[in-house]
């Protein structure tokens, strides 16, 4: 770009950058003045002028916009050259349409005093700064009274724009008005802080800057500051943590508001026009400004990709969005992590940098008395005393003497450690100290006993371990003292399971722990809390939650590997032997229950059985029980609920019984009886030979398998049955979030199909079921649903569902044909790779083959499976659903038609090709 363009020397320095291509291609002046010169001669009056000029400056526009584009996707981190060429090719339309409307349709050689007018650009496109699809915000200015002249003037311009599918936000107003709306309103005044002269009368434009400054700015900074920084907390609310998976680019937490808000602060306070000059007022350490530049580059070029990928003002990273843009950005697969997972990591690792420089220019602010707490806060808050080598400043944990903090290497830890104790915030200047010397973390430091047992305490000592890793984490100091820690930070899991990165997903299951502790959870999670009152090793505990997804984002199983990881670790952490080895066990094993109870029918004794073997000790159950606990209740908001606590608290007590009592305890023959002892208390109103009609009606799997209340249900539904009955009780079980429903109707082949069909119909989300046949040939079948917000069926909705599923079952509605319609993917959903899966376990039940099918999840998805498996010929006992965001694992108890486990390979391999198949044509419907 040539310096002696005008508009470009306008711009504030940081914005004189070069732009994203040459500025001919974007928008050649003497082409378009020759065009409108020759469109002039031509036209017959103003309107077919006006016309004509539209007409060139779509075509300049659409033009410009795809010279820059296509640069800007062959240069897709050259983000400052782009954002700088959208406003350019903005200028020059603007400024084009100024001149027809000034020079062509409303001419005034000689305008008066009061017809003087100023065309201003404000707010970001003052700024310079403009992604594809950015609002195009005006201001134009008068002296006085806008006057008829000015008045179509503006119209003018205002239509031209328009016309040419620019997004304007406009305004008309007097020096006297900006004033007085900018007192009144801080949007108001944060755009007038970035205005720009575009157009018309320059002296109008000054006579606003200097008013602006002299009646408005000066002295009024600490109000402006605390406005700014109440409106960004009330937009960190709304928006969610930094950490969040589907970030919103422009106005969550790390984002570029925050970055904006730093320049707004900035050029109010210090008159500054470019963040650089931070530097030389000593805000920001030239390091510290490199960073600022980075993380703004990075998070300005996702923000273009997202407008022209989407074609529109998209803010927000979905997931769909986040897999085009990684692309677009020239990310690729490496390393056993998809493109989307290494881009979505440097993502969070820029937004981390933000809250720091954040911090960093708020603590200068402080310093200059610019910000500080209400005078009776500061006069009745009690400073704590703190240890010598520290002080308070602005009530925040500061550093003594810097040489002296940094000749003992330790130090670096014992400031977390400190900060835990006195209740206190780190002082910025504290942290920076701590960022700007990490490389004295060394292997002394990680060897040794002291720093051993700091950090042993930073997690067991203070009560709120999750502070001080999270800190530790955003500077770098837990990933220099746990250099196997360093791959997962902000790593994030392209999936819809889990709401965080996995560094984040490990403090927060952390602060699960550390709440069950404080006795915050003991009503929502009793069997968790009394683990702990009865007393656990807490260090094993603790490190386990801490390494166990260590080993993420490798290639290799994350739990083998996390154990290998931890073998090394959990010494180096100053644990025993014994200890170490507990950690490593839990580590490689601390999916397994939550699998087992999400995915095995727990009724059946073979799987507690096998998992107590497994588990051997009471000691080890009640630790791997915590854990998984924490970890499930880590994954993110409303990840856990009261299905999932019911599941985990049954596995826990019967695999404790097991373990205390014996395994005789599972025996089966012991749980039939006492079942049949349990329904007869039930049924005490009942005459005698009806109960023995009940009692003696079903097989030994029936009373295993469901609780007395079932059993209770289902005598009541099958007393005086008929062949053509069909009848249905629904019932909302809280404790478990999920509506039960039990089925007595006539058996038949392919029933549990019939029954997933009509529940898939009426829109229920299956996540347990069980079916039975009773002696005399009827199906008792119980299926847990919950509605498509993971909820139970509330009462007023149970009369429509029961019709709904009436009508499927007699008939008079065919689920494959009516399904089909609503057997499709969101758009965001189908970002997601999800291999299919089947395998077949014969040694997991005594008496059943156990299919799992992991695949993704979809409406459709159950009754496609059962149908196959109907038409197989094989048998269903019984189903366990678990979805973990877009994935689904559907394990299924069957029999073939002989009653017989399913051995035969050749035999596996056909019902293995029909149910993928059935899978990959219900993707394809679901992907329309």
């Amino acid at each position: 770009m040539p310096d002696s363009d005008p508009v470009l020397a306008a711009l504030p320095r940081d914005a004189q950058d070069r732009l994203i291509c040459a500025p001919e291609a974007i928008f050649d002046r003497a082409a378009f003045a020759g065009d409108l010169e020759a469109a002039a001669a031509e036209a017959e009056d103003g309107a077919a002028l006006r016309m004509a000029a539209v007409r060139l400056l779509r075509e300049a526009r659409s033009r410009g916009r795809d010279a820059i584009a296509d640069a800007f996707r062959a240069h897709p981190f050259e983000a400052r050259a782009t954002i700088r060429a959208y406003a350019w090719l903005t200028d020059r339309l603007v400024e084009a349409a100024w001149t027809v409307a000034t020079q062509r349709l409303h001419p005034n050689p000689n305008p008066t005093e009061g017809e003087r007018l100023a065309l201003l650009a404000v707010g970001g496109y003052g700024r310079g700064e403009m992604a594809p699809e950015s609002d195009v915000d005006l201001l134009f200015l008068s002296p006085w009274k806008i006057t008829p002249w000015a008045e179509s003037v503006t119209e003018s311009i205002l239509y031209i724009l328009w016309d040419i599918k620019l997004k304007i936000g406009h305004a008309s107003r007097t020096v006297k008005d900006c004033l007085r709306l900018g007192a009144e309103d801080v949007t108001i005044r944060t755009a007038l802080l970035e205005h720009r002269h575009l157009c018309g009368t320059a002296a109008l434009t000054e006579e606003l800057e200097h008013r602006l400054r002299q009646d408005l700015f000066d002295g009024t900074e600490r109000e402006f500051i605390e406005a700014k920084l109440a409106e960004r907390d009330a937009r960190h609310t709304r928006q969610g943590a930094r950490y969040m998976v589907e970030p919103n680019v422009k106005e969550g937490k790390g984002g570029l508001r925050d970055l904006q808000s730093l320049y707004w602060i900035a050029k109010y306070v210090h008159h500054v026009d470019v963040a650089a000059a931070l530097v030389d007022l000593g805000v920001f350490r030239p390091e510290e400004y490199d960073r600022f530049r980075r993380a703004e580059n990075f998070l300005w070029a996702v923000r273009c990709h997202l407008h022209l990928l989407s074609g529109r003002a998209v803010e927000q990273l979905t997931f769909d969005m986040q897999v085009d843009v990684a692309e677009a950005m020239g990310y690729r697969d490496a390393r056993g992590r998809r493109a989307v997972e290494h881009f979505m990591q440097e993502y969070f690792l820029h937004a981390t940098a933000v809250g720091d420089l954040t911090r960093i220019f708020l603590t200068a602010l402080e310093a200059d008395h610019r910000k500080g707490a209400p005078l009776l806060t500061r006069l009745f808050t009690r400073t704590p005393r703190v240890r010598k080598g520290y002080t308070v400043a602005t009530g925040r944990l500061a550093i003594a003497d810097d040489a002296a903090f940094l000749a003992d290497k330790l130090n670096l830890l014992r400031l977390f450690e400190e900060a835990l104790r006195t209740g206190l915030l780190i002082h910025p200047d504290a942290m920076r100290l701590v960022r700007a010397n990490l490389h004295l973390i060394d292997d002394e430091v990680r060897t040794s006993r002291e720093g051993q047992r700091i950090f042993l305490d930073l997690l067991l000592r203070h009560g709120n371990p999750e502070r001080a890793l999270r800190r530790m984490n955003e500077l770098g100091v837990l990933s220099a003292f746990l250099p196997e820690f360093a791959p997962v930070v902000a790593m994030m899991q392209f999936n819809m399971y889990h709401h965080y990165t996995v560094d984040e997903h490990t403090i927060q299951c952390i602060s699960q722990l550390a709440r069950i502790e404080r006795g915050e959870l003991s009503e929502s999670l009793p069997v968790a809390s009394g683990i702990l009152q009865e007393g656990v090793n807490r260090r094993v505990l603790y490190v386990a939650l801490l390494l166990h997804d260590i080993g993420k984002g490798r290639e290799e199983d994350h739990s083998i590997l996390g154990a290998r990881i931890a073998r090394t670790v959990a010494p180096r952490l100053g644990l025993r032997k014994w200890e170490a080895e507990t950690v490593e066990w839990l580590v490689r094993y601390h999916l397994l229950m939550s699998d087992l109870a999400q995915k095995r029918d727990i009724a059946d004794p073979r799987t507690v059985r096998d998992f107590a073997k497994l588990v051997r000790t009471k000691d080890r159950l009640d630790l791997l029980t915590v854990l998984t606990v924490c970890d499930i209740r880590g994954v993110g908001p409303g990840t856990w609920n009261n299905w999932k606590a019911a599941l985990i608290r049954a596995l826990y007590r019967q695999t404790r019984r097991a373990l205390e009592g014996g395994m005789e305890a599972l025996n089966r023959e012991n749980r039939e009886a006492e079942a049949k002892r349990a329904l007869r208390a039930r049924l005490a109103d009942w005459d005698q030979s009806d109960l023995r009609r009940e009692l003696g009606r079903h097989y030994p799997a029936y009373w295993q398998g469901l609780h007395v209340t079932a059993h209770e249900i289902f005598a009541r539904l099958l007393r005086d049955i008929g062949a053509d009955d069909i009848r249905i009780d629904l019932h909302p079980d809280e404790d478990r979030d999920a509506t039960r429903i039990c089925f007595a109707l006539a058996d038949h082949p392919g029933i549990f199909s019939r029954l997933a069909g009509a529940l898939a119909l009426a829109g229920a989300n299956v996540v347990d079921a069980r079916t039975y046949t009773s002696k005399d040939g009827y199906a008792t079948a119980v299926f847990w649903v919950q509605d498509a917000d993971g909820r139970p069926y509330e009462m007023e909705r149970l009369p429509r569902l029961e019709r709904t599923i009436g009508k499927t079952l007699r008939g008079e509605v065919i689920p494959r044909e009516a399904i089909r319609p609503r057997d499709k993917l969101r758009k965001r959903e189908r970002a997601f790779r999800v291999p299919t899966s089947v395998t077949f376990d014969n040694d997991g039940s005594d008496i059943y083959t156990i299919i799992e099918v992991d695949t993704r999840d979809r409406p459709g998805l159950l009754y496609d499976l059962t149908r196959t498996l109907a038409e197989a010929n094989v048998y269903i006992a019984s189903a366990v659903i678990a979805t973990y965001g877009e994935q689904a694992v559907d394990s299924f108890y069957v029999k073939d038609m002989f009653g017989l486990k399913l051995h035969a390979p050749a035999r596996q391999r056909i019902l293995e090709a029909r149910l993928r198949k059935a899978i990959e044509d219900g993707a394809a419907r679901a992907e329309g």
